[in-house]
């Protein structure tokens, strides 16, 4: 099962599948307000991603499934198997995270969440402003900034992976960042993985943040080593 990032959505990752499927059966969704959903009335939590995770789960009545969690993908998964109960647990067996950001503070919440102002967006990186409308909509696509943002500031206030929580993960899990990764630190990952209880960590050579810079090739190769 592949999770994506936050301002994310599935279909950046149909190459990603592309590359699993000759071993794997790949399953994919969005995230409630991702990728053009309709809105509800619950704010941004990675609590609220974690149920939509457990409701695709169970309506899937899936009874084997590794995950691969990109960015708040991977922060969602390791939540989840920390605060769910046993049957979903039992259903998780292995977790890949790839440039999932631990290290939530009030200082590094305002700088990432001080880059999600939808206006200077809009006028600075158009680009990426277009991509943002195509993938959650006109309509929506300034909401999930917005929500985003406060979402990351929650986090620094009161991070919802505590460090104390780490310990009660008992499946393989690996962590991954790239080496270029300017949103994601070596040090706070390699300190994550080292308080799992038999997790691994790994440094992935030229790799960026954004998915899109990522070598889908080697992120499969990894992937299906790991799960087999």
């Amino acid at each position: 099962m592949i999770l994506h990032g936050a301002l994310g959505s599935q279909e950046q990752f149909e190459n990603l599948e592309e590359n699993l499927t000759d071993e794997f059966e790949v399953y994919k969704f969005n995230f409630t307000w991702h990728g053009g959903g309709d809105i509800p009335p619950q704010s941004f939590s990675i609590d609220l991603f974690s149920k939509d995770l457990i409701e695709f789960l169970k309506k899937q009545n899936f009874q084997d499934i590794n995950i691969f969690g990109y960015s708040m993908g991977g922060y969602v998964a390791l939540y989840t198997v920390i605060n769910s109960n046993s049957l979903i647990n039992n259903c998780i067996k292995k977790i890949f995270t790839l440039g999932t950001k631990f290290n939530w503070n009030p200082e590094t919440s305002r700088k990432e969440a001080s880059m999600l102002n939808p206006e200077d967006i809009e006028s600075k990186i158009p680009k990426f402003a277009d991509i943002l409308k195509k993938r959650h909509t006109e309509k929506n696509w300034k909401s999930v900034l917005n929500k985003t943002a406060e979402m990351m500031i929650n986090l620094g206030n009161n991070p919802e992976i505590k460090t104390e929580d780490l310990s009660k993960i008992d499946i393989p899990v690996l962590i991954t960042v790239g080496d270029k990764d300017n949103m994601v630190t070596i040090d706070e990952s390699s300190t994550v993985a080292g308080k799992i209880n038999g997790a691994k960590f790994k440094v992935l050579e030229n790799t960026f943040h954004p998915i899109e810079k990522v070598d889908i090739e080697m992120l499969s190769n990894e992937i299906k080593n790991f799960i087999n």
